[in-house]
């Protein structure tokens, strides 16, 4: 996804053996320091959240979360990454959202 104001990212959910976890690819040409939050939600309401801080740079990143057991079928988790522009939490505006799908047919 690309917002105007120049963040672009793709989130996915990734998975390995009996571990999950999300992660953002990202490149920000604001010129200007985001505040980011990566959330990786699982099955029955769980979730696992990272902020990250996107250096004011055009060079392309990534964040990821912390790795955790899964415990679902394969493509009941998503990831979403949300991109935020500096200055106090409550007046920052949200530059963009990113979101992975489920696979089809995932359940909660």
């Amino acid at each position: 996804m690309v917002a105007p104001e120049g963040v672009e990212a793709q989130s996915c959910v990734m998975a390995r053996g009996n571990t999950v976890w999300a992660r953002v690819y990202y490149r920000n040409t604001t010129g200007e320091e985001l505040r980011s939050v990566l959330t990786l939600m699982g099955p029955g309401g769980r979730t696992v959240e990272l902020h990250c801080a996107p250096a004011a740079h055009d060079e392309p990143g990534t964040c990821e979360t912390p790795r955790v057991p899964s415990s679902g079928t394969p493509g009941s988790a998503a990831a979403i990454a949300e991109f935020m522009g500096a200055g106090p939490v409550e007046e920052a505006p949200l530059l963009l959202r990113a979101g992975s799908e489920r696979a089809p047919g995932a359940r909660d």
